[in-house]
């Protein structure tokens, strides 16, 4: 069996590699870090970075307090233009409610949902903590 350009059709294909080739995930590192930290469930059970992908799995992928759920339409395993990758699934994730969307918003003017918002002293702050420990400039 081939594929529409002459090459052989794919009948499965590594989780991490889907969600990396479908650019859900920006590299196949970040993919297989959320499958290990549990943040991808396929047909309901927790999604491993080597479990083998069938067109009509279900995704579920856990992201900053929302979830994005995902149909496999097509497998590939080389990498796509954008246009191509997105063409490999279906997002049928439900629109958020009203709650949802004053929580998500309530949590970005906080500068909550950023990593290192707040959390990296300014140069006025790290010669105050210099001078504590001990060590002048």
């Amino acid at each position: 069996m081939t594929g529409s350009d002459g090459s052989p059709a794919i009948e499965t294909v590594r989780l991490d590699v889907w969600l990396d080739v479908t650019c859900l995930f920006k590299t196949r590192s970040q993919a297989q870090s959320a499958c290990k930290g549990g943040k991808v469930e396929v047909n309901g059970d927790r999604g491993k970075a080597n479990r083998l992908l069938q067109p009509g799995d279900e995704l579920r992928i856990s992201r900053k307090g929302w979830k994005q759920v995902v149909i496999v339409k097509a497998l590939a395993g080389q990498h796509l233009p954008k246009a191509e990758a997105r063409e490999l699934y279906e997002d049928v994730t439900p629109e958020p409610t009203a709650e949802e969307l004053e929580l998500r918003r309530l949590i970005r003017d906080a500068g909550l949902g950023h990593p290192g918002a707040g959390g990296s002293p300014d140069k006025r702050e790290r010669r105050r903590l210099r001078r504590l420990k001990g060590r002048e400039d």
